[in-house]
């Protein structure tokens, strides 16, 4: 091709050595040429025919693979292909395509090897022990290995040596690449650790307030875990750090069927007194209070009798409290309440006495993890709770607002 541009170009006058220069670029452009015709033909052909026969078969893995760009990625190798019929006609630059077609082949074939490891990810994560066992950080090892390879290789054709010379002469780079790739290394090392002993799967919900992250995990992979914040924001957290950092993973709650109710009401300290006949008998009729005034007037009756106080005087002797009585109720209204899980710990306390009064907590699981449910039954729970106190003769801690110090301005006027 070379020696019959040269002859049609030197027939038209021009000097010999300018003409094969010509020679050699218009036979190059026409290499272009049928190089990317070759391309658009095969990517078309390829596609085409990939494509038909992914909607026809029941597989999905060949879905994927069209989706990846498999295909597409296969039609470039008819680029060196071509080229190799030509090499003949660049004798004088046999090196150079020679390397041209060796660098162009190795990174094709890293990018077709990316495709199918992502291939491999996507049918890999439509499995439910995905969840459990990720590899996406495994596959961008491998990733990583190819491409280094790749290059050296690549290199090794470029400068006319044996890979293996290459690599001998890699030892002094270690170095270099530890400190460049240290993130990698690191978090491949947290990777193993954190899928090794179960740490941490796809769809659990951590807390991790050094990197604001509190939400369910949505990608795990060899250097960073992405979680999806509840505001639908998403937190990238470095591998190493669940490591080497504390952070929450609320898998125990959700795995039990129980989430935590602990929360207190503040009883005001002036309103606790000692029950009279009279509120006993007001108590005696709420219906889950029934057994226990019942049982606790005749623990108390015998325990009086048995002492000879003289109950003439409220302080002598045991007697039923407006507090205790208000504390007793709320344990039998969470036992008897459809959404507190009764196989788990259930209790009502008092806590130490501070500034904002008597602390009642609630100690207790709900039947569910559901996050909008669970909210809806501590809410109900305490509704009640605050509107039934009065009827014990308490009421709510509540420090005193501009409104009430106005009235009591007004009051003393």
């Amino acid at each position: 091709m070379v020696d019959f541009f040269t002859k049609l170009f030197e027939n038209t006058g021009l000097d010999s050595n300018f003409s094969e220069t010509i020679a050699y670029i218009a036979a190059a452009v026409i290499v272009i040429v049928i190089c990317v015709l070759a391309r658009i033909i095969a990517k078309y052909v390829i596609v085409k025919i990939s494509a038909k026969s992914a909607k026809k078969t029941k597989f999905t893995w060949d879905n994927v693979l069209f989706e990846k760009r498999f295909f597409h990625r296969i039609s470039h190798l008819t680029v060196p292909i071509v080229i190799s019929f030509f090499t003949k006609t660049f004798e004088e630059y046999d090196g150079f395509v020679s390397k041209f077609i060796a660098v162009y082949s190795i990174i094709v074939v890293i990018w077709i090897a990316d495709s199918i490891l992502n291939t491999v990810d996507e049918i890999y994560r439509s499995y439910e022990i995905s969840k459990v066992r990720p590899i996406k950080g495994f596959l961008q090892v491998i990733k990583v290995v190819i491409i280094a390879i790749g290059v050296i290789i690549g290199i090794a054709a470029l400068i006319g040596q044996n890979p293996i010379v290459l690599l001998g002469g890699f030892g002094a780079l270690t170095a270099v690449i530890t400190l460049v790739f240290k993130d990698a290394i690191l978090g491949f090392v947290a990777g193993i650790q954190l899928t090794s002993n179960n740490m941490i799967r796809i769809g659990d919900w951590i807390e991790m307030p050094k990197y604001s992250a509190d939400g369910d995990v949505i990608e795990l992979s060899l250097t960073t875990v992405k979680v999806q914040n509840f505001d639908k924001t998403i937190t990238t957290i470095p591998a190493y750090a669940l490591i080497s950092d504390s952070f929450i993973n609320w898998r125990g709650m959700v795995n039990t069927g129980g989430r935590r109710i602990k929360r207190a009401v503040y009883i005001d300290t002036n309103g606790i007194k000692l029950c009279d006949d009279e509120m006993i008998a007001r108590f005696d009729k709420i219906e889950y209070l029934k057994d226990y005034i019942g049982r606790k007037k005749e623990d108390i009756g015998k325990f009086n009798a048995e002492n000879k106080f003289d109950l003439s005087e409220p302080v002598n002797g045991r007697r039923l409290t407006n507090i205790g009585t208000f504390r007793a109720y709320i344990t039998e209204y969470l036992k008897h309440h459809p959404g507190i899980h009764q196989e788990m710990t259930l209790m009502v306390r008092q806590l130490a006495v501070g500034t904002t009064g008597v602390p009642l907590e609630i100690y207790a699981f709900t039947n569910t993890t559901d996050w909008e449910k669970y909210e809806g039954i501590q809410s109900d729970i305490f509704d009640h709770l605050l509107a039934v106190v009065s009827r014990f003769g308490l009421s709510i801690y509540q420090q005193p607002s501009g409104r009430d110090i106005a009235d009591a301005a007004a009051h003393i006027k």
